[in-house]
């Protein structure tokens, strides 16, 4: 029986636990467990990580902890019971987990590696802590790193501060909002600014000396040098380098300078390093001179202590070592080198240097044995300041004497040179022993007994500067001395040492002052070699130094030789003062006792602190014994130590004198004459003219009430509490004097001011000693009658304001304050005092201070009477004041400093915890009270908006640092607490005829933000931060979002104030991601919609604001897919019933369509590199703001945001026309325009001026040049209507250059794919729809295929080409659909006029392309196996795009889809018109000498002769020339004659070819040119001809342009009834399926009759692209889907399961891309690169017809260079001559169905501005005016374009495809065909017309076109006949814009004729835009 658990509610998971037991719960290790209850051995609870899911588990997996229970029952809560750090520690380390993880897959290796040490750290703090082995301070320690480490943490990962106190953290509830802000704010200072520290230390290492010259020891002495004053300001630090320049003791190589000030980090400080050698006299000596080893000097280095706060400090320095020039220099040497005298020094070699570690260290010594525990385990000696630290620390030890050897004067002494002289130095004690170990050259050495002077060579005048330190013991001081030996040193014989005299010197005087400080001159005792100096009593009756010589003493004065030493004493115990030691001494002298005391405040502070207590002993044992004579003077002396000890330097002896009153003093009786005087000197203030004293005696307040107080307790304990009435009064009549001059007003800021200042600064220390004597409410009645006595009005200026101030912050800061008993009595007199400052703005800073200090001391949970009161006190006084205050400092402008913008911060923040803690601590009855004492509504309304207002600040992101959570969520709490009282005030008092709007807009306003705000987005936060915040305060964006729908519904009538205004705010609250508060908030804007209708009949406001609002937030990032379904959801669901229902569909639907476009164009925009989703979705949106919304602005915002991703995407051709949308938006006019986005105020000719020079220059980037010439041109007719000759001939110049461009520059030809996009997986813009893409320079498909897997790493490429079913559309996936598709030019006048350049021509083939196609092959009806070409079938899919490629995408939708089948008659005749057509290029180049060689003419040739002989053409004559055929189709009559026709022409043009082969082959081919003569002749008797028939021969055939030319003749349009089956078109959606594998039915040897009848040869680079029919060998065309079209896999893997072995070969060669295609019989060898053709002037494709009828031969177009090679642009424009020589070829006889006499040429026609245009006659085009531009590619050569990977089947000849777009060529007509064939022409022309016309009437041109700049063409006759010469003069150029707007009026397509007016979404203007 399951039994729940009393004491076994929470425990930690010991082993894992999988739960595969029924019920169970898998358990992790570690894992936190709550326990429920408990049964036979199974325990059943929940992982508090994830409370919903409950389960059992086994008891002995669960390690028990013990836990504290809340809210006991089925919501209990569990809180373990263990340190608060631990359960910190174990929480943050589970948060830092997951994101540690995160870093590493973000490469954030650095801070990876870091916080898993720190988390390694943390975790063995942990063990420590939880072991419970430590000791108190030990564990102190441990926490504080374990809280340091969780900050560093934390700060690093961007966590939140923790608010702590004692190491724990801190709940908010517990303590007041002031107090959690002062915690998080020194958590936040001390994380941000370090306090400086004041304190500095250098750490040296000394590491060796490099030198070529070392051989002998050496010993470096550093010290600290003070530049500016020249003067050492340390100790020197020593040590031994042995000979190689080494440390000889490693241990004591380091060193720390301690106790420098901040003043001594100063650019003139320096590191001065002497070095001393020790060895021989002279450095060139020879070894075996002498034996005695001498110090010398050997050189010096210096190093700035500035320098080191720059460097690294981790850093080597290697320091110059400098030599002296003269010896006698050294002692200056460092000097010299400071102030770079270079004439004194040299380098002491150039390789000579050397290496220290210089290290600067902050802070207290003993931290930094802590924190660089490295550093100090080495052995450091510590090297001290000369003289005390900058603060003197009681308890110090000190007693250093310091001589420095100056210098000597000694004479020759009988020498002929000077001596060599050596110091010898001892210190003997008392009895004249040597005192061992006390000699000390310096730290790093241990002392010696003797200290040995270095040596300066012949000196007789030696000055050394070398300091000597005597640590001497205090004892051992009186009566020791220090003895200097001279010695000479001998350079000769044995090298001996000779005395010749001493000095000496005493180190205490007789009266026990020390010796003085300073230098003194010593007597130079001559003496003997062998004289005994070890009697010391013998000489030290001597006199020592000549300062102190008797005047008689004349003998000794006269001895020239002197010894110069200083000393400096740095004693804590010994003083060189007799003063001091006079006072000390009272009772020897008590005649001297007067000037003792008066000259105590002459003696030096440290002299005096260092004796404190005997100085204090010594002037009360004085006030006791001589009260009344020395009382004053004693008080006096008195408040000099007190105040000498307010300095800084001795502030820390403060301690001192506290435990000298606590436990040393004894003046019982002191009391009485200490407040005698006192009270002396206060009642002597008003009348006293020098007030100086008297404020240093206030100044001492403190102290002095200290004596009182402790005196009198000692007398009271000694007497059993005698006189007490007495003190009592006396102390009483103190202050009731105090009061006295405290009230007295001064004019201004005088003497007295000053005084009272003095007084108030030091009385509230005085409150807690009179508490030891006095009870609480007697010493408050003291203080508020004192402080009550200070005058009540003062000037702004006056110091005593400030003071008032500060005394009163002390005040609430004492214990006094604190006692609830004494702050009843305080409270009104600081809270008058506060209310005045803060009314005036005056002292802010103190102000908040002191309110901070106050509510800190009111707790959240107090519900005591007094507390209630004293929150009523304050709210009365203070609650209107803090709100203005805030308003005004958060309104001030921020100061610039950075001390004053720290400290606004603070104030602002202080201020707003106040509010925030009175707010809290305020209950039902005080905001009823509150509100009652509002007495008008003004008032009330007043208040409202004060606190609404100041609630909008708190809530701003900048009120709190980043990391504040926890205070937010704290001021948030209080915010909505506070706002659910108010919002009862609000309905009770402004509702209905009292109804305010400003109000209730604050209010809402407020809660919109509220809700908002970053910090309550719960979802942004972790698992366990969002958990601990449900838990504490819940969802309160759910709990406001409540409070505004109820407020909302209490408006009634008034809702109507806040339509349109608060749809904004209130669509922005419900995008928040919270269900709930979407569900309460989205009916509102039902309501909305309901009141406006019935307000004005419709809801078009709020649909207007809801599409504008939607737009900014969504691009924000708010809003989500559950966002939409739900919005649209609820507000069907609310609307059904109401009247206006269907509207309100209607604009539920268009904003549901609006958020679609949004979230997709917001996920895209999420991407990073542009590609072409974004810009589709960019698109997309375009679109729909213009013509769905009719929103012109942000239409306008999104052309620039599609411009800008055009430009980063360097499709510059697109972003002209992007940018286009908006020139055409504009006219030129003079209208002002305000400044919008990036454009500055202009007015609208300035505007589209720029636009359009913008356009220009991206057009020419893009190398759409044509485009670019046209606005060129009406940019200069506007100049030139302005007579702005200047710009008109810049113009003109550009447009000259853009002219150059197009005949010089070689450009690229794109190739275009159809890619589909299916299934629900996609955007909506892309959701089953298929596009035509326009691809990048070079790209061919397998790269557009991998590109667009890219874009869609989900997506799955299909492997066919046929139409998906509807599983594909609604699968939950995404599939595309690729393929390569062929452009269907409309230029075709351009493209078959002759002598037009190919580069003029490549333009108009790939711009301006609406249609495209793609072919499959397929058998229709029985298949002959012997000839299957009778029932090869072609279906020709077209593709009508919704707008022409390029335009403002690279991509657009397919509008439209048509099938054709093309019978197999016709594709023969393509096929060979196709081939015909590449012959005659071939053989033009060949001419034109336009091919390096002549090989790709051979090839073709050997190909077609071959095919023919071999029987390929003999096929289509089994097929179609048989008289089966001809009975069976007698509609095909004219197509038989055709296709004959086509063959006669193909051997003709063979013959043509092999006569040029001829002239051109070289001599090593001319037996393969022989054997192809005697195949041709094999070729035409196979024909059967003989010789060629008459109309052949009649006329020769002319090469115009280079071509072989034949007779126009007609042929039926393939797309009329007679010659074609139209396939009915489906919905774009459901296109029937083709079968992918449809040529697999066509076999292998088919294949090769395919082959052999096209000839056709292909090289690996798709060298002859021809695109035949599909009777060629590949079976899947160009534009059907072979697998590798769409298949990501290569194409040489993929195969097919569904075709039987032997048609393997054939489907697979059918499948692989040309260049991967294997030569044989079908794929002839390839040809070598060097000699390859053009794709582009083989495949019919670029060569589209616009008739139908018109012979491939005539609409040859100019070849291009052959040359693969992008240097070949020259030679493309080489034009050939006019007129070739050529073999007589008969004229042909013209055929049934000609329609020659009806056509008329067709020339590109304007996109007319407005479809209102009427027409005009039409214009021959310029060839720079075009229907569409586009980026084009650099090289002809280089297009490589329609054979991208998918099969060779031709294109169609544009005939057809012409047919469909186009009636009947209008032009000059030809000769009249028969009268028998007339009646074909109607229906053929008809039918191709009609159609268009259909097809035609639905599209609407795009409204953004260069076209529409063009005007009608003039007509120009097409020539008749081949033989007749084309126009020698040039085609017409455009004519100027001013003539366009004219003839754009007339419409000059007859296509558009009767295309209904379509009206534009956008007006033709932009208002200020």
């Amino acid at each position: 029986m399951w039994i729940p658990t009393e004491q076994e509610k929470f425990g930690v998971v010991l082993a894992s636990f999988r739960g595969t037991v029924q019920h169970g719960l898998p358990l992790e290790i570690g894992d936190t467990v709550q326990i429920l209850e408990k049964c036979e051995g199974w325990y059943r609870g929940f992982i508090l990580k994830n409370p919903n899911a409950k389960g059992i588990f086994p008891c002995s997996y669960i390690h028990l902890k013990s836990a504290d229970i809340k809210n006991k029952g089925q919501f209990e809560t569990v809180i373990p019971n263990e340190d608060s750090v631990i359960t910190e520690m174990t929480s943050t380390l589970r948060d830092w987990g997951s994101m540690w993880k995160q870093l590493y897959v973000r490469n954030e290796g650095d801070l990876f590696h870091r916080l898993w040490h720190v988390m390694n750290e943390i975790l063995d703090l942990r063990r420590q802590v939880l072991v419970g082995h430590l000791t108190l301070d030990r564990m102190r320690d441990v926490k504080q790193h374990i809280t340091a480490r969780l900050d560093w943490g934390n700060e690093q990962l961007g966590l939140d501060l923790v608010p702590r106190r004692d190491f724990g953290m801190v709940d908010p509830d517990e303590i007041s909002v002031t107090e959690l802000y002062r915690l998080m704010e020194h958590r936040h200072r001390k994380k941000e600014t370090p306090v400086p520290a004041s304190t500095h230390h250098l750490f040296v290492q000394a590491k060796s000396l490099m030198s070529t010259n070392l051989g002998e020891e050496l010993e470096v002495f550093f010290s600290i040098y003070d530049g500016r004053e020249g003067r050492p300001l340390s100790e020197r630090f020593f040590v031994r380098l042995n000979k190689n320049g080494v440390p000889k003791s490693p241990e004591r190589q380091c060193t720390l300078f301690v106790d420098l000030g901040s003043s001594d980090l100063r650019k003139d400080v320096y590191v001065v390093a002497h070095i001393i050698r020790i060895g021989r006299m002279g450095a060139g000596e020879k070894k075996n001179v002498c034996s005695v080893q001498y110090r010398r000097p050997f050189g010096c280095a210096v190093v700035s202590i500035a320098d080191l706060l720059t460097a690294d400090s981790k850093d080597d320095h290697l320091l110059k070592v400098y030599a002296c020039n003269t010896e006698s220099e050294w002692y200056q040497i460092h000097e010299n080198i400071i102030r770079k005298a270079n004439a004194r020094y040299n380098l002491s070699g150039s390789n000579t240097g050397l290496s220290v570690s210089l290290q600067l260290l902050h802070g207290d010594v003993e931290q930094l044995r802590r924190e660089f525990m490295v550093l100090f385990s080495r052995g450091v000696s510590v090297t001290k300041k000369l003289g005390f630290s900058d603060i003197i620390m009681p308890g110090e030890m000190r007693n250093d004497l310091y001589i420095t050897l100056e210098k000597g004067e000694f004479e020759k002494g009988g020498k002929s040179v000077a001596r060599n002289v050596e110091i010898t130095m001892y210190a003997l004690d008392i009895d004249g022993q040597i005192l061992k170990g006390q000699v000390a050259a310096g730290s790093g050495e241990p002392g010696a007994d003797e200290y040995h002077s270095f040596v300066l060579y012949h000196n007789n005048s030696p000055r050394w500067a070398e300091q000597i330190k005597l640590p001497i013991p205090v004892d051992m001081f009186r009566g020791s001395h220090v003895r200097f030996e001279f010695r000479h040193c001998s350079t000769k014989d044995k090298g001996e040492k000779k005395l010749f005299g001493f000095s000496f010197v005493p180190l205490m005087q007789e009266d026990g002052r020390t010796l003085p400080d300073g230098t003194h001159e010593l007597i130079v005792h001559k003496c003997e070699e062998n004289t005994n100096l070890q009697d010391s009593a013998r000489y030290l009756k001597l006199p020592c130094s000549k300062g102190n010589l008797p005047g008689n003493n004349q003998a000794v004065k006269g001895n020239k030789e002197s010894f110069w030493i200083t000393s400096f004493l740095c004693s804590t115990k010994l003083t060189q003062n007799g003063d001091m030691l006079d006072l000390l001494k009272w009772r020897a002298h008590p005649e001297r006792i007067g000037d003792c005391l008066s000259k105590l405040k002459e003696i030096d502070g440290s002299e005096i602190v260092k004796f404190l207590q005997d100085t204090l002993d010594t002037l009360f044992g004085i006030l006791d014994e001589g009260a009344q004579r020395y009382g004053l003077k004693v008080f006096d002396s008195l408040v000099h130590i007190i105040n000498l000890l307010q300095d800084s330097k001795f502030q820390h002896f403060k301690p001192v004198m506290d435990t000298y009153i606590e436990s040393h003093f004894a003046g019982a009786l002191s009391y009485r004459d200490l407040i005698k005087v006192l009270k002396w000197y206060v009642d002597r203030i008003i009348e006293a003219e020098h007030q100086e004293h008297i404020r240093q005696v206030l100044k001492a307040t403190e102290y002095i009430f200290k004596y009182i107080i402790q005196s009198r307790r000692l007398f009271s304990l000694a007497t059993g509490g005698q006189n007490e009435e007495e003190f009592r009064c006396c102390i009483h009549e103190l202050f009731m004097s105090i009061r006295f001059f405290l009230s007295q007003e001064s004019s201004g800021p005088g003497p007295m001011n000053q005084t009272q200042v003095v007084f108030l600064q030091t009385f509230p220390a005085v409150y807690s000693e009179l508490l030891k004597l006095f009870s609480v409410r007697e010493v408050a009645t003291f203080v508020r009658e004192t402080l009550g006595s200070l005058p009540a009005t003062l000037h702004s200026d006056c110091p005593l304001e400030a003071v008032k101030l500060q005394c009163i912050a002390k005040t609430v800061e004492s214990q006094l304050y604190i006692n609830p008993e004494s702050r009843c009595i305080l409270l009104p007199v600081v809270l008058r005092l506060l209310q005045v400052h803060m009314q005036e703005q005056r002292d802010l800073v103190m102000c908040a201070h002191i309110l901070t200090s106050m509510l800190s001391l009111l707790k959240k949970d107090d519900s005591e009477q007094p507390l209630l009161e004293e929150v009523d006190l304050i709210v009365d006084s203070l609650l209107g004041v803090l709100l203005r205050t805030i308003l005004e400092i958060t309104n001030r402008p921020q100061p610039a400093g950075n001390t004053l913008r720290l400290q606004y911060q603070d104030v602002t923040g202080e201020f707003v915890a106040c509010l925030l803690a009175l707010l809290r601590q305020m209950s039902d009855k005080h905001y009823q009270k509150l509100l009652q004492c509002f007495t008008s509504k003004d008032d009330l309304r007043d208040f409202l908006l004060q606190i609404f207002t100041v609630f909008r600040i708190l809530i701003r992101p900048e009120m709190f640092p980043k990391d504040w959570t926890v205070m937010r969520l704290v001021t948030n709490n209080v915010i909505i607490t506070t706002v659910l009282y108010l919002s009862d005030a609000l309905r009770k008092n402004y509702l209905n005829e009292k109804f305010d709007y400003k109000v209730w807009d604050s209010y809402f306003y407020l809660a919109v933000i509220f809700i908002n705000q970053p910090c309550l987005q719960l979802e942004s936060f972790s698992s366990s931060k969002r958990k601990k915040v449900l838990e504490k305060y819940g969802d309160m964006r759910v709990m406001m979002g409540c409070e505004i729908f109820s407020m909302w519904q209490n408006l009634g009538e008034h809702k109507l104030n806040f339509i349109p205004a608060m749809i904004g705010p209130f669509l922005e609250v419900t995008l928040v991601p919270q269900p709930d508060l979407r569900n309460v908030m989205i009916p509102i804007f039902h309501d909305m919609m309901d009141w406006e209708q019935r307000r004005s009949g419709n809801f078009k406001q709020v649909e207007a604001k809801l599409i504008d609002k939607l737009d900014s937030l969504m691009s924000e990032g708010k809003g989500d897919e559950t966002y939409r379904e739900l919005f649209n959801s609820i507000l069907l669901k609310k609307i059904e019933r109401e009247t206006w229902r269907e509207s309100g569909i209607s604009l539920i639907a268009t904003v549901t369509r609006l958020m679609e476009r949004l979230l997709d164009y917001r996920d895209c925009m999420k991407l990073g590199e542009v590609d072409g989703k974004k810009i589709g979705c960019t698109v997309s949106l375009l679109n729909f703001y213009k013509t769905e919304l009719n929103k012109e602005e942000m239409y306008i915002r999104y052309i620039h945001k599609l411009y800008d991703l055009h430009l980063k995407a360097q499709n510059y051709t697109e972003a002209s026309y992007t940018l286009l949308l908006y020139d055409e938006l504009l006219e030129w006019s003079e209208r002002p325009l305000r400044e919008f986005l990036n454009y500055p105020m202009q007015t609208e000719w300035q505007r589209k001026e720029y636009l359009h020079l913008t356009i220009i220059q991206n057009f020419d980037r893009g190398k759409c040049w044509e485009n670019g010439i046209l606005l060129c041109r009406e940019l200069a007719d506007q100049y030139e209507s302005y007579y702005d000759y200047r710009n008109l001939s810049k113009m003109r110049m550009m447009e000259a250059s853009l002219y150059d461009k197009i005949m010089d520059q070689q450009r690229l030809e794109p190739e275009f794919f159809r890619i589909g996009f299916y299934g629900k997986k996609f955007p909506f813009f892309l959701r089953n729809k298929e596009f035509v893409c326009r691809g990048h320079d070079y790209e061919r498909l397998e790269a557009f295929q991998q590109r667009m897997l890219n874009e869609f790493p989900h997506a799955i490429a299909m492997q066919h080409a046929n139409q998906p079913d509807q599983t594909i559309y609604q699968a939950d996936a995404q599939y595309l659909q690729i393929y390569a598709v062929s452009p269907i030019p409309e230029s075709q006048d351009v493209l078959q006029r002759d002598g037009v350049p190919d580069n003029i021509k490549s333009f108009y083939k790939v711009n301006h392309i609406w249609k495209f196609r793609y072919d499959r092959p397929f058998h229709k009806g029985t298949k002959d196996k012997e000839n299957e070409f009778k029932s090869l079938w072609v279906e020709r899919t077209t593709l009508t795009l919704v707008q022409s490629l390029p335009g403002i995408s690279r991509w657009f939708e397919v509008e439209k889809r048509e099938l054709v089948e093309v019978s197999p008659l016709e594709n023969a005749i393509e096929v060979i018109e196709n081939k015909n057509l590449q012959l005659r290029t071939l053989i033009t180049q060949c001419q034109a000498r336009q091919m390096q060689n002549i090989n790709p003419l051979t090839m073709c040739l050997n190909g077609v002769i071959d095919a023919a002989v071999n029987g390929g053409l003999a096929r289509y004559q089994e097929a179609f020339f048989v008289k089966d055929y001809i009975v069976n189709h007698p509609e095909d009559g004219d197509k038989i004659g055709r296709l004959r026709e086509l063959m006669f022409e193909q051997a003709h043009i063979l013959e043509f070819g092999l006569a040029v082969h001829e002239k051109f082959v070289p001599q090593d081919m001319r037996p393969l040119h022989k054997k192809l003569v005697d195949q041709f002749h094999l070729m035409k008797s196979s024909l059967g001809i003989q010789e060629f028939p008459a109309y052949v021969r009649a006329s020769p055939i002319h090469f115009t342009n280079g071509s072989p030319r034949t007779c126009r003749n007609s042929v039926p349009n393939i797309l009329s009834p007679e010659g074609a089956r139209l396939v009915a078109r489906r919905s774009p959606l459901t296109y029937p399926a083709v079968n992918r594998y449809s040529s697999s039915s066509l076999s292998s040897q088919a294949s090769n009759e395919v082959s052999n009848i096209t000839g056709q040869s292909e090289s690996s680079d798709e060298v002859f692209n021809m695109q035949p029919s599909p009777s060629t060998s590949s079976l899947s065309s160009n534009h059907s889907a072979s697998p590798n079209v769409t298949s990501s896999a290569p194409s040489s893997a993929r195969g097919s399961p569904q075709l039987l072995d032997k048609h393997k070969h054939s489907r697979d060669n059918a499948c692989l891309s040309p260049r991967d295609r294997p030569c044989s019989a079908i794929y002839p060898n390839p040809l070598d690169s060097t000699q390859r053709m053009i794709p582009h002037q083989i495949g019919d494709s670029t060569l589209p017809r616009s008739d139908p009828n018109i012979a491939t031969p005539d609409k040859v177009v100019k070849p291009l260079p052959s040359s693969w090679s992008l240097d070949s642009g020259k030679d493309a424009n080489a034009q050939l001559p006019d007129k070739f020589l050529v073999p007589p070829v008969p004229p042909r006889p013209h055929r049934s169905g000609s329609p020659a006499k009806n056509t008329r040429s067709q020339s590109p026609v304007a996109t007319p501005r407005s479809p209102q245009k009427n027409p005009a006659p039409p214009f021959t085009p310029s060839p720079t005016e075009c229907h569409s531009a586009g980026l084009v590619s650099n090289s002809p050569v280089l297009s490589g374009s329609y054979s991208s990977g998918i099969s060779s089947l031709s294109r169609c000849s544009v005939s057809e495809a012409s047919g469909t777009e186009g009636p009947p060529m209008l032009g000059v007509a030809s000769d009249p065909p028969p009268p028998h064939t007339s009646s074909h022409l109607p229906t053929s022309a008809s039918s191709g017309s009609d159609e268009l016309t259909t097809r035609r009437e639905n599209k609407t041109p795009p409204p953004y076109s260069v076209y529409e700049r063009t005007n009608p063409r003039r007509p120009v006759p097409l020539p008749h006949s081949l033989s007749i010469p084309p126009p020698t003069e040039p085609p017409a150029l455009p004519p100027k814009p001013h003539q366009l707007r004219i003839a754009n009026k007339l419409d000059s397509d007859p296509r558009r004729l009767e295309q209904p007016p379509r009206p534009r979404p956008l007006p033709r203007k932009v208002s200020q835009l």
